[in-house]
């Protein structure tokens, strides 16, 4: 980006490009057909006031952690709420902040449901899922569940700004910023809140196939462009991995209707050969052909932190709002969710002993 009197002018501006922080952004003649029209046009123009504020709040919280993705139904939230989880389990104090405006799911994987946000003398209460996991969602605001949010891009703002200046977490040592899909008005709106504030950096969730991959790219590029960190890159959905003993057994039939003969296969394995019942059935549900996230971070000089496979069992434990570590039925995604995990965070507490 170049610099003018007027803030940054992008890459891809039109000529005469009035500047990101002019009064004149995207509504000036120059700006039509620009790809950043409608951003600036909508984009708070000078120092924000609330920006001091949002540091005092925000001086309680150590370490801040966006997961992101390019691409919608990767299972980035799944991935937020099972490191909130996996945070607290640890003994940190979390708080796990939904900005997906228009698509709340973190109170149903967070079995919060019906819950309401208080308000006291020192702002918004999350709610709690225990006494060291807290959680801010516009699903709490909600009247009714099925209630669409039809929202313009200053509203939006607004919210996420209310988010992060009136809510109460006390003292964090983790914030995870679950944010929706793409790189729209809510990414531009937290970097904006809180990149003076530190952000350690993001990570960006992603499935194996070029569709994928694609949209996460330009992720990448938005992170570079905006200055924060990748922490690195998870590849979900990494093939269908489950124990053979929960897999179904269908025997297909010229009907078209398969009929189901799991009770007799399983049988048959533990008569004939039950050794065949302690392994595991893996299924590639994606292309990964292309080599995946892993060629993509080699290609872009990015970390890839692992792979964590589509799992039946985590998907369950996400519709219940539970824990997939708390008992040994997600065998096949709980190990690999560990790992990355373990991956990311002694590093970073072992620096200030947090």
């Amino acid at each position: 980006m170049e610099n003018s009197s007027n803030g940054e002018i992008p890459e891809d501006a039109n000529e005469h490009c009035p500047g990101t922080q002019s009064e004149a952004a995207g509504k000036s003649d120059a700006c039509e057909g620009c790809p950043n029209q409608q951003i600036c046009a909508t984009a708070p123009k000078g120092p924000d006031p609330d920006l001091l504020p949002i540091a005092e709040r925000m001086a309680t919280v150590k370490h801040k952690i966006l997961v992101l993705s390019g691409k919608g139904g990767v299972g980035k939230s799944t991935f937020s709420a099972q490191l909130s989880f996996a945070l607290a389990a640890m003994d940190y104090q979390v708080g796990l902040l939904d900005i997906d405006i228009c698509g709340p799911s973190i109170p149903k994987m967070l079995g919060l449901e019906g819950q309401d946000i208080h308000q006291s003398n020192l702002g918004w209460s999350p709610c709690y899922v225990e006494s060291n996991l807290g959680v801010m969602s516009i699903g709490f605001m909600l009247p009714n569940p099925d209630e669409a949010v039809v929202w313009r891009g200053p509203r939006k703002n607004s919210l996420i700004k209310q988010f992060v200046k009136d809510v109460y977490w006390g003292e964090l040592d983790y914030l995870v910023v679950d944010a929706p899909p793409g790189t729209s008005d809510e990414h531009i709106s937290i970097v904006q809140y809180l990149l003076e504030t530190g952000i350690d950096g993001a990570i960006i969730v992603t499935t194996p196939q070029q569709v994928s991959l694609i949209d996460v790219r330009k992720e990448i590029s938005f992170c570079k462009k905006v200055g924060i960190n990748i922490l690195g890159v998870v590849e979900n959905m990494s093939g269908l991995c489950q124990p053979l003993s929960d897999v179904k057994f269908l025997k297909p039939s010229e009907t078209g209707q398969p009929s189901d003969v799991t009770e007799w296969a399983l049988q048959y394995m533990k008569e004939k050969a039950p050794e065949l019942l302690n392994l595991m059935a893996y299924s590639e549900v994606f292309d990964s052909s292309g080599g995946g996230a892993m060629k993509m971070c080699q290609e872009m000089g990015i970390r890839f932190l692992g792979k964590v496979p589509l799992d039946p069992q985590l998907c369950k434990a996400a519709e219940q709002g539970k824990s997939c570590f708390e008992d040994q039925k997600c065998t096949a995604s709980a190990a690999a969710l560990k790992s990355i995990i373990d991956e990311l965070i002694p590093k970073r507490a072992a620096e200030d002993g947090v």
